[in-house]
């Protein structure tokens, strides 16, 4: 199996599908605030900007697969984005169903906060302003809200990015020689 991961991390195709699939992700998250009417809070725009990391990994990748430098980058993007957006989408589902032993609660900030060399939220506020509440439960779907779809989200490209990682150590790539 690792050397189907190895194979396939070399060509232009899986990297492709990892930029689709962040796309598709960021699609939806705009579909829901700008024609479902829910407005993103301050979590749901850090957990976008991951999913733009992890889209930009995939734009890493179709590069030049081959290449083992551009590989790297693009996995190392890839692993930052993916664990960075599953270290947030967790703390959201905590600011949704705070710990009730916990007398003082967590909440979390209500603006974003980015740096002044990337005022994503100056530059391109439909997409990254935020407005609605992080403990507030706004959406549902077989009854996980959208935070905790987001941990299953990450959690399932974190496996497929270790899987691909290890691939690089462990999987030899199949010779394409016939003779």
């Amino acid at each position: 199996m690792l050397s189907y991961f190895n194979q396939i991390s070399r060509g232009r195709g899986a990297w492709f599908l990892l930029m689709l699939s962040a796309l598709a992700f960021e699609a939806c998250a705009l579909y829901f605030q700008h024609i479902m009417n829910l407005a993103p809070c301050v979590m749901c725009i850090y957990e976008r900007v991951a999913m733009v990391g992890v889209l930009g990994a995939g734009l890493i990748g179709m590069i030049a697969p081959s290449n083992g430098l551009v590989r790297w980058l693009g996995l190392a993007a890839w692993g930052v984005s993916t664990g960075w957006g599953l270290k947030l989408s967790i703390e959201h589902v905590g600011y949704q169903f705070p710990d009730p032993n916990d007398l003082f609660g967590a909440t979390c900030d209500i603006f974003v906060s980015f740096p002044s060399w990337a005022p994503l939220n100056q530059w391109v506020p439909w997409m990254f302003e935020a407005s609605g509440d992080c403990s507030k439960i706004v959406w549902e779907f077989m009854t996980l809200t959208m935070p905790q779809w987001l941990v299953i989200i990450y959690g399932a490209m974190l496996v497929v990015f270790g899987l691909v990682v290890l691939s690089q150590f462990f999987g030899k790539p199949r010779d394409r020689r016939l003779f």
